[in-house]
């Protein structure tokens, strides 16, 4: 019996006794007392009743494999060579690294409903609670080298936003890799207007993108590419994220996470295997009408040094133009790496 076993039965919002989950799960009932008391630690809260059992206090939808295949165009199963559902990894990129590693991997994709040792950029955590998040990574190997993924990371946020905005809601892209939605009721284009937006004031980070390449620079490669979208986060979770967070229920609250997932994973394929002829530059012009900063005063943060200036658009390879000095005369282009940028408060 796995964790993920036990919260399936209990999903369907009855009352489940423990004699009767355990003839359901081949185990004894002390097995699964053991196992409902790890519920909590998940941070899914129960209800217990005496004489009725068990249920979960509250509807949570738990990723459907064969339902998420079924809904995708059948352009993208053409490409799709296989999809993985997971209970927990540690993190589902290195799941897919690990396959590449075993001859696999092209054109793999893997859902997990819980990362115990996600990761972002810089190697920062990126932990999640069971079934409220969608994470995502799909594994694909391009001929052209690296050379020729300029702007793939940003490619990927423009998909995430686009399906978004089929379901009504206004995110926000921030470069070189964050996916954000506005905090208040008012979107991307009213924020700009009123001058709101700037920093912490009126965003919240909805997504993270981290893509994963080896190979040679001129030569075949393999990339992995993982996104964590928050969908519905418990406050009490939200409460200990150092930044202001904000999730898909948020502005859409009915939206299905296996939806949600079909819909960016035949996105995500189609961009995938245009790519390397395509380049970055087919889809630039579609980051900068959704890029959350243009035109603000922003901060470029290179490890201990910080240094003012005004953002701009991104170019055909991906890299983000500032312009410094007082009256913006001097201009330079971002090109990523260790390069944060943040706007100014």
């Amino acid at each position: 019996m796995t964790i993920g076993e036990l919260i399936r039965l209990l999903s369907d919002g009855e009352f489940h006794s423990g004699q009767q989950l355990g003839e359901k799960l081949g185990v004894s009932r002390a097995a699964v007392w053991k196992q409902l008391r790890k519920l909590e630690d998940l941070g899914i809260p129960m209800e217990a009743v005496k004489g009725q059992g068990y249920r979960l206090a509250e509807p949570l939808e738990l990723l459907d494999g064969p339902s998420v295949v079924a809904a995708l165009s059948r352009e993208s199963r053409r490409h799709l060579s296989r999809l993985f559902v997971e209970d927990t990894l540690p993190s589902s990129n290195e799941f897919l690294r690990e396959r590449f590693r075993q001859g696999a991997g092209h054109a793999e994709a893997c859902l997990v409903e819980q990362q115990s040792a996600g990761r972002g950029r810089r190697g920062r955590t990126w932990t999640t609670p069971w079934g409220r998040t969608l994470m995502c990574s799909v594994g694909w190997r391009f001929d052209s080298g690296v050379a020729a993924l300029e702007g793939l990371s940003l490619a990927i946020g423009v998909v995430l936003a686009q399906v978004l905005e089929r379901h009504g809601l206004k995110p926000g892209l921030k470069w070189p890799n964050d996916v954000l939605l506005p905090l208040g009721p008012q979107g991307l284009d009213e924020q700009a207007a009123t001058g709101q937006g700037a920093g912490q004031q009126g965003f919240g980070k909805l997504a993270g993108i981290l893509v994963e390449m080896s190979g040679d620079a001129a030569g075949p490669c393999e990339v992995v590419l993982g996104m964590g979208i928050n969908v519905d986060l418990p406050e009490s979770f939200r409460a200990k994220i150092d930044q202001p967070v904000a999730c898909v229920h948020d502005q859409a609250p009915g939206l299905s996470r296996n939806v949600l997932a079909a819909e960016l994973l035949d996105g995500l394929l189609g961009m995938l295997a245009g790519f390397e002829e395509q380049g970055f530059d087919a889809w630039r012009d579609a980051w900068n009408a959704r890029h959350a900063f243009a035109g603000w005063d922003i901060e470029i943060i290179r490890g201990e040094q910080r240094e003012l200036a005004q953002a701009g658009d991104v170019d055909g390879s991906g890299n983000l133009w500032v312009r410094k000095g007082i009256d913006g005369e001097r201009q330079e282009r971002l090109v990523g790496g260790e390069i944060s940028v943040r706007a100014r408060p």
